[in-house]
């Protein structure tokens, strides 16, 4: 065919060459077909051949249907059977090719956009149909260099660096955590002495990548380390991205397999999700003060990798992690979602990342955000007949009423959510619904209170229900929830040796799940029922750690356990509450270690200074 007629036309004809050849027989199989389409169709132009052979298709359709003489018709249906085979040794073909279309489009999409780098990021989105392979991406950095274009090639050179690096940290993608054999993995603990950042910092030569994994071992902000790199190159921070979207990924990727220990390794891989959205939030707000085009990369980064773990089956639609975003850069996130999740698919994910966010609003405190984000998700998931997503922001509201003090419209999302689950079947739905009907009828009968007794027990059996359906399910999330809540109803109904039971169950469930406002809520109580048993000591103690837990997450709710603290200080006196702290100084070190224990007084100070 030749180059100088339109892509349209050479297919048009193209297609009218093979159905003509087996009209006359000249085509004998179709494998025969197949060998034309390798032969004839460019890498990059499958839509247009694909517009070509459907205007054909329906041509002919539009023929048969009109045609009147049977020797036409029956040549005009030998054509479509002709065509129909070309359809479907396309789609063989498109199956064969994907990966060498995938890389022509991708190079291509990147070099004729107004914004490379952009571009590059959505070329290498982990969310696209057919994600890039690191072959691949070898590939579109040597189609890179062969454009006469400086960004280009410093995309393509920042490619380069940036999968040497990635391979030469591949050996050491887990290595790390077998040298700490103490206490839990993840990515938190002693400055420089946990986590993956101080290991893989000996490993590469990238002065930018040795500066930020070494901030991150000092537990020192991003956001501070990208303001100071003025000196930042478009390879640099390709490179950076590469590397650090590689590692993640491989992190989740090796975490996920893990089959000895699902729990483990779903929380893990939760736990890393999180942490380099939350690294490349920050990312987007200290690059941003360099320049726009960096912020907003890192942005579009982190809401690909959020995109990513909505889909997986173990999304937290229960809470057990926080995503702290603010500003300019949580709204730039909600508008970023809202072109690729317009359709249908998509818009499941959204919904399920605002379901995220307003759980972590409610635990900062913030419930009038929570609020809003919730009811943006019950919409969305509402439309996009996602049911399970339904039912959690109705109990997410409920939840959030509750801390509002608003309890009958606490107890009326209860009972929707309780309604809509067990019409669809969804049993942690309603395990969660039965937890917060419960409770909210517990706070609902204290503020009006009530005295009768059969009010209670008709409360606590609905929490009761809801125990039993989560340890049925091996939910653990629901679990420490219902836990938490029948704790908290035993202390409103003074019987505290009843909330203790199950509020340190609690908080040991809520240290598997890995969910830090539970734990801190779980011994906020825990350090009240101790007090109403007048077991001063036992009250600092895990009252202490309760504050602690609680102000490390930003939640405005450490403030109730330092109000206790503040009471037990003035009952009991300075030495004797000093003495309390002292005689629990291990077990507290256990927990949030010397630096925290040697904080806490600091932190009691800063209470009483607010007051």
């Amino acid at each position: 065919m030749s180059d100088s007629v339109p892509l349209r036309d050479r297919y048009l004809a193209f297609i009218d060459e093979i159905v003509q050849s087996t009209l006359k027989g000249k085509i004998s199989s179709q494998e025969q077909v197949y060998r034309m389409l390798l032969k004839d169709i460019s890498p990059g132009t499958g839509e247009v051949f694909e517009l070509a052979l459907s205007e054909r298709l329906d041509a002919l359709h539009r023929q048969a249907e009109a045609e009147t003489d049977e020797l036409k018709k029956a040549k005009t249906t030998r054509s479509l059977r002709a065509i129909k085979t070309i359809q479907s040794q396309w789609q063989r073909w498109q199956e064969q090719n994907k990966a060498t279309e995938a890389l022509s489009q991708a190079i291509k999409e990147i070099t004729k956009a107004e914004q490379p780098l952009s571009a590059l990021l959505r070329v290498i989105d982990p969310n696209r149909k057919y994600p890039l392979s690191l072959q691949q991406l070898v590939q579109v950095a040597k189609g890179l260099q062969q454009e006469n274009v400086t960004s280009l090639q410093e995309i393509a050179e920042g490619l380069t660096r940036g999968i040497s690096a990635w391979q030469g940290l591949q050996d050491d993608l887990v290595s790390w955590m077998y040298e700490q054999n103490r206490g839990p993995l993840g990515f938190e603990g002693v400055p420089e002495q946990r986590g993956p950042w101080a290991l893989w910092a000996k490993k590469v030569n990238s002065n930018l990548l040795q500066a930020l994994f070494r901030t991150l071992a000092r537990d020192e902000s991003a956001i501070e380390f990208a303001e100071q790199q003025r000196a930042i190159t478009l390879s640099d921070w390709v490179e950076l991205a590469v590397v650090l979207q590689w590692l993640q990924r491989g992190l989740v990727n090796w975490f996920d397999q893990q089959a000895y220990n699902v729990e483990a390794g779903s929380k893990l891989s939760i736990s890393t999700f999180l942490t380099f959205a939350v690294i490349w939030s920050q990312l987007a707000g200290g690059f941003g003060s360099i320049a726009a085009m960096y912020g907003d990369a890192c942005s579009q980064v982190m809401l690909q990798i959020l995109r990513t773990f909505s889909q997986r089956q173990y999304f937290p639609l229960y809470g057990g992690i926080f995503a702290s975003f603010s500003g300019s850069y949580l709204r730039n996130a909600l508008d970023y979602l809202d072109e690729p999740l317009r359709q249908v698919e998509g818009t499941q994910e959204k919904a399920r990342i605002l379901t995220l966010l307003g759980y972590s609003q409610r635990a900062l405190g913030q419930y009038e955000r929570a609020n809003t984000f919730h009811q943006q998700a019950l919409e969305i998931a509402r439309n996009a007949g996602d049911k399970a997503c339904e039912i959690a922001n109705f109990n997410h509201l409920s939840r959030t009423c509750v801390a509002q003090t608003n309890y009958s419209e606490a107890i009326n999302y209860s009972q929707r959510a309780l309604i809509l689950s067990r019409q669809t079947g969804d049993r942690l739905g309603e395990a969660n619904a039965l937890a917060n009907l419960g409770y909210s009828e517990v706070m609902q009968a204290q503020q009006m209170q009530v005295l009768e007794a059969e009010v209670y027990e008709m409360a606590i059996n609905y929490l009761q229900q809801g125990l039993k359906l989560s340890e049925q399910l091996g939910d653990v999330q629901s679990r420490a929830l219902c836990f938490s809540s029948l704790g908290i109803s035993y202390i409103v109904i003074n019987q505290p040796q009843n909330a203790i039971k199950y509020l340190e169950e609690g908080f040991r469930i809520a240290q598997v799940s890995g969910d830090w406002y539970l734990q801190g809520l779980n011994l906020s109580n825990l350090a009240e029922a101790y007090y109403n048993l007048a077991n001063f000591e036992k009250a600092v103690y895990i009252g202490g750690l309760g504050m602690y837990f609680l102000h490390q997450i930003g939640s405005r709710e450490w403030r109730k356990p330092a109000g206790l603290l503040t009471i037990l200080q003035g009952q009991m006196g300075a030495e004797m509450f000093q003495k309390a702290w002292e005689n629990n100084r291990p077990k507290i070190i256990s927990f949030i270690g010397v630096d925290g224990y040697d904080y806490l007084p600091q932190l009691l100070e800063e209470y009483k200074q607010s007051m």
